[in-house]
């Protein structure tokens, strides 16, 4: 059985995706981010940095418990599970990463900036609103670009497209319009299509 540790956010529903579309059993427990309650001791002990997602496998292969915080690191340890999640080619698994990284120190962190300052400061700094907003345009660009030639974000559907997935999801907050991306935008329908996604999306 697998602990998560969840609160509807774009980093969490990767996760809860992940978990859906592998089938694995899980206990959540929710973690109310606006009420403090990942910096209470008993989650710190789960995750010093205070942040969600974090896992507790009580059943790995190698037997004990792995305790796991950081959503990347999270994904890559829950497909490892499964056989055929992770590409057994380096080439492929390497391009996979590639993805999975971009998704979490470019387009997670620009658009949850953007989002911040277009919804959210009280008091709204235009420069970097414009700075953020801009950023996330070309980051969708690059999306857009990569999505024009293919189906999914690598070979098959896997890990990059279930990181990018949740943020897309929210690209209205962060200023973009996504009718500008129709490649990204079909290849949103396609995954929202997938039973999995979707039962990944609604968890709350």
């Amino acid at each position: 059985m697998i602990e998560f540790y969840f609160w509807p956010t774009p980093n969490c529903r990767k996760i809860s995706i992940l978990l859906e579309e592998l089938q694995l059993p899980f206990a959540l427990h929710r973690i109310d981010i606006h009420s403090g309650q990942q910096k209470l001791p008993q989650f710190l002990e789960v995750n010093p940095n205070g942040r969600v997602p974090a896992i507790v496998d009580h059943e790995p292969a190698e037997g004990g418990k792995v305790v796991l915080a950081e959503s990347g690191a999270i994904l890559v340890y829950l497909a490892g599970k499964v056989e055929g999640w992770l590409p057994r080619k380096q080439s492929d698994l390497a391009e996979v990463l590639q993805w999975l990284f971009w998704q979490m120190s470019a387009l997670g962190p620009m658009q949850g900036q953007a989002s911040h300052f277009l919804n959210s400061a009280s008091d709204p700094c235009t420069y970097a609103r414009d700075r953020f907003k801009a950023e996330v345009a070309r980051l969708y660009q690059v999306l857009e670009d990569r999505l024009a030639t293919r189906q999914y974000l690598c070979r098959s559907f896997g890990l990059a497209d279930i990181a990018c997935f949740p943020w897309v999801s929210l690209s209205a907050r962060g200023g973009i319009d996504l009718s500008k991306y129709p490649s990204v935008s079909r290849w949103m329908d396609a995954l929202s299509a997938r039973p999995a996604v979707g039962r990944g999306m609604v968890l709350t």
